[in-house]
């Protein structure tokens, strides 16, 4: 009997452990204004928070969301994200938002946001969209038209692609204050340092000069 007992105490030791590390999705005050000051703040989520009494109706507000993003780029589409280091006051609360500019034909290539999840808004234009599962890989696509919706599941690698002859204009929102954003080409061929250029020739069964000729395009200037 005390060999079990001691099991059920280790056991609810660890029950009681997980429970205290677990994540808290939810604040636990009404905001948390993200500031750069360390001395003045206290540290919450990843950010510090400003003195409630220093808080202004300017720590919740942006303005630009009306200006149309530089399109001008080789893929022909710009994300203008408002995201807690542009809005301090969506500290802890586990939201941003992102206005998405295209060209016709303009393409947001194959990307993942490691924490959020996004909600896809077409204003305006036809869009090609779409996300892979985790292996085995099943690609979900669908085509949308003016004010229809898509999801992409957080940490999917998905597409945004307006086949339309005009311009393409949508609006997305995503499930944390700092989503992130790895462009998969950029990451694989343009890190910094490089990748050893061996290792993708095996992965992706490229030639040498193919895969040079990939990280020298990819890689920032």
């Amino acid at each position: 009997m005390k060999g079990v007992s001691f099991l059920m105490t280790v056991a609810i030791l660890a029950l009681a452990s997980s429970f205290v590390s677990a994540y808290d999705p939810s604040p636990l005050q009404d905001f948390c204004v993200a500031i750069n000051d360390i001395k003045s703040g206290v540290f919450v989520n990843g950010k510090f928070c400003k003195d409630p009494a220093q808080v202004t109706a300017n720590d919740f507000s942006f303005s630009g969301l009306n200006i149309p993003g530089n399109t001008g780029n080789k893929v022909g589409s710009n994300v203008t994200l408002v995201n807690v280091d542009k809005l301090p006051g969506l500290n802890t609360l586990g939201i941003s938002l992102a206005r998405l500019d295209f060209t016709p034909y303009g393409l947001n290539p194959p990307h993942t946001h490691p924490r959020g999840t996004e909600l896809f808004v077409v204003i305006e234009g036809t869009f090609l969209v779409g996300f892979v599962t985790s292996n085995p890989n099943k690609l979900f696509t669908k085509v949308l038209n003016k004010g229809d919706v898509f999801v992409f599941p957080i940490g999917l690698i998905h597409f945004q692609f307006n086949i339309g002859e005009t311009i393409g204009l949508a609006f997305a929102g995503l499930s944390s204050q700092n989503p992130g954003v790895i462009t998969i080409a950029n990451a694989v061929f343009g890190s910094v340092p490089p990748i050893n250029p061996d290792v993708l020739i095996k992965a992706f069964q490229l030639d040498k000069n193919v895969v040079e000729y990939l990280q020298k395009a990819f890689t920032p200037k």
